[in-house]
């Protein structure tokens, strides 16, 4: 079995990207739209994300 990677320097850029538009969303514009837009892009980064982790468990891909 293929052990669980490390969590890495592009998994810490994609937790931050996410916090960062859902702090601009809520803290700064707090506007309806902005708000779903910002939810839009964590869903992306997220799924995004997903993909890459899960590349790097099955064929223990070093990044």
């Amino acid at each position: 079995m293929v052990e669980r990677p490390t969590v890495d320097r592009l998994d810490l850029v994609a937790v931050l990207a996410a916090v960062s538009a859902l702090v601009f969303a809520y803290g700064l514009v707090s506007d309806a739209i902005v708000r779903y837009t910002a939810w839009l892009l964590v869903f992306t980064i997220w799924m995004a994300w997903f993909i890459y982790f899960g590349t790097k468990w099955m064929y223990d891909i070093e990044a």
